[in-house]
């Protein structure tokens, strides 16, 4: 699958980033250009089939082709952010952005076409999803050609993660989160969802607004909406791993990311509050760039994959079980080891320590890896 090799191509800038130009931007735009926007192109079209009860298309070749745009064009940004002449970025944007709005298109219009339905408030998280990044695309592709300003790249930053990637998955959790659980939805789950749309999509609206005019109280505020959105979908999915306690590695990513994701708003406000400006602001956002990203995003795509993966490959109960095993093996040692490190990471200033830490996330990424290249490998041979 394209978000695996997108998560090995970030295990080699790891091991190579020394010789590497610019490799921390290369690193953050392989999880979220690359192995994040693939992952959720694909996996929300499904999704959005699946809650809105529609048949197949008769051909997947609309969808296909809008993960080539896709990819031509990640590939050019990422190019022209490392080692490429900066206007590459434009037409390399572009083709994302064109590929994210027949995405959101396609989405749309299955959505209108569809019978109401119990769980379509699912897709509407994904089509304001789709908005938010059509609109941090092209200041993405500005700050690259002409200006990178301070609040550019804050709203750049938090409007991608907190609108494409957190939007989503907290539209996901819904359905997600039970069937990996192996439990029925708890009551007031799908009352949560709607009611959590406005306050996250108010928040960011509020948020990228603030930033763009440089109103950190109001940024703040911004971001607290966000936050009461994730708690508002958190309280369901709490109530059901209640009644069945996680028990897998999907179920604990997903549930350590969650809590990742809130710890990084919070940390996000703090440093607004305390900065003196914009300059010193996107300063700062790396230490909120590190739980976002690492804690956050990384885990719930590996999360979602471990659990999606062994599934999607088919092959009858029996296959998926045995491929199932293979994801899931020594799973709680990479779940708490990943974790740990990460906090350790975060909380030292250590500079030995941060490299260890640093060495065990790597270490878990690789485990994951490793399992998710045999599934893929014994799909191959069956």
């Amino acid at each position: 699958m394209i978000p695996v090799a997108y998560l090995i191509a970030i295990v080699v800038v790891g091991v190579s980033h020394p010789f590497l130009p610019q490799w921390r931007w290369l690193l953050v735009h392989l999880l979220l250009l690359g192995a994040a926007t693939n992952a959720i192109l694909v996996w929300s079209t499904h999704f959005t089939a699946a809650v809105l009860r529609a048949p197949a298309p008769a051909s997947r070749r609309p969808e296909a082709t809008r993960l080539v745009l896709l990819n031509v064009g990640v590939l050019g940004v990422l190019v022209a952010g490392t080692t490429g002449p900066p206007w590459l970025a434009v037409p390399a944007a572009a083709l994302v952005f064109a590929a994210v709005a027949a995405h959101l298109a396609a989405l749309a219009l299955r959505w209108r076409r569809a019978l109401p339905a119990p769980l379509s408030i699912t897709v509407h998280y994904y089509l304001a999803a789709a908005v938010a990044l059509l609109v941090g695309v092209p200041a993405g592709a500005w700050m690259m050609v002409v200006e990178d300003t301070a609040v550019l790249h804050l709203f750049h930053a938090h409007v991608n993660v907190l609108g494409w990637i957190s939007l989503t998955v907290l539209g996901t959790v819904l359905t997600l989160w039970p069937t990996v659980l192996r439990t029925r939805m708890a009551d007031g789950a799908v009352r949560a969802a709607r009611a959590a749309l406005p306050l996250a999509v108010g928040g960011l609206a509020l948020l990228g607004a603030a930033l763009l005019a440089w109103l950190p109280l109001l940024a703040v505020a911004g971001l607290a909406l966000f936050a009461a959105a994730v708690v508002v979908i958190a309280v369901p999915a709490v109530t059901a791993a209640r009644g069945r306690p996680p028990s897998s590695f999907a179920a604990w990513s997903i549930a350590a990311a969650i809590g990742w994701l809130l710890a990084a708003l919070a940390v996000s406000a703090v440093r607004l509050l305390t900065a003196g400006d914009a300059g010193q602001a996107a300063a700062a956002f790396g230490a909120v760039l590190v739980p976002l990203l690492a804690g956050f995003v990384a885990q719930v795509l590996i999360g979602a994959l471990a659990y999606l993966l062994p599934v999607v490959l088919g092959g009858g109960p029996a296959r998926v079980r045995e491929r199932t095993a293979v994801m899931e093996r020594h799973w709680s040692q990479r779940v708490v080891m990943g974790n740990v490190a990460l906090a350790a990471f975060l909380l030292s200033t250590e500079p030995y320590v941060r490299i260890t830490t640093s060495l065990l996330v790597f270490v878990a990424l690789v485990q994951f890896l490793a399992g998710a290249v045999r599934v893929l490998l014994m799909s191959r041979r069956s």
